[in-house]
């Protein structure tokens, strides 16, 4: 795997606590950012100035992965937009940086499609993580096979199922950027796929990777608390889009009335989101 160079600085990160029990123990740890936004390099201003960029990221992320054999990596969109590195380049830094860091699995993000269904096509064809959006279908685009509705990742003898979900692009992607996709509605979609995850592939965990914000105006729009409140068979919504900052996991009860961990972890790659997970 190629490797970015290690910096002295130390990134600051949310530490999320999560136990499962089950008939056996086996430890996993996850990691996960959102909305980083072609935040290559750390800030130069604002109250987080120095923090986030790429270099403290996988420093962290390399030193957790030295002290756990089992570590999943997850990004919930919104990688590409924001700085010159994207207008100058395109998204295909965003990518490599990806392969460097050693993503698993990314969802789409709205910014994703700021260039068009054709070039992000392009920029998925180098990826070596694997991109999830559930909710979209992609017959007959570019993306078709490109994109998963969802994937299987095996850790640590058990199997982690992930799904992507993202946002009604009308109104943040122009339409010519994202011709013949077809949205399909959110909080369905995800119940008919943790179904399958839960009950045909007997996975040990459900992950819901979305790109669809962390709160709602009201309880019957979209957003990750409302899927919290009507799904079945997540276990944890690692969410993007709102940008939101949480210091601790929300727990929201589902439609069987067990609690879903809600998290999500700011933007621009100032913090790593991490959960333990004690199986």
């Amino acid at each position: 795997m190629k490797r970015i160079n290690r910096i002295l600085a130390v990134t600051s990160f949310l530490i999320l606590i999560f136990n499962l029990t089950v008939t056996s123990a086996q430890d996993l740890v996850i990691l996960h950012t959102n909305d980083t936004h072609s935040n290559i390099e750390s800030l130069v201003s604002g109250r987080n100035k120095g923090y986030g960029g790429v270099q403290r990221r996988a420093n962290y992320i390399d030193s957790v992965r030295k002290m756990h054999p089992d570590v999943l990596l997850l990004d919930a969109g919104d990688y590409n937009q924001g700085t010159p590195y994207y207008t100058l380049f395109r998204g295909e830094v965003e990518v490599k940086l990806n392969n460097a860091m050693g993503y698993d699995v990314i969802s789409l993000g709205n910014h994703e499609f700021d260039n068009g269904v054709q070039e992000l096509a392009e920029r998925l064809k180098k990826a070596e993580y694997t991109t999830v959006c559930a909710n979209y279908n992609f017959k007959n685009t570019p993306l078709e096979g490109l994109v998963k509705p969802y994937t299987i990742i095996n850790k640590g003898g058990k199997k982690i199922g992930i799904l992507g979900l993202l946002l009604d692009l009308d109104g943040y992607v122009n339409r010519k950027n994202r011709e013949n996709l077809i949205f399909r509605k959110p909080v369905e979609t995800a119940n008919k796929i943790a179904r399958i995850l839960r009950q045909r592939e007997k996975c040990d965990l459900v992950i819901a990777l979305t790109h669809i914000g962390f709160d709602a105006d009201n309880e019957r729009q979209l957003s990750d608390q409302t899927l919290a409140k009507y799904s079945k068979n997540i276990d944890i919504i690692i969410g993007g889009h709102s940008h939101t900052f949480l210091e601790k996991p929300v727990v929201i009860k589902n439609r069987h009335g067990k609690g879903v961990i809600v998290n999500q972890a700011g933007t621009a790659g100032v913090f790593v989101g991490r959960l333990d997970i004690n199986f």
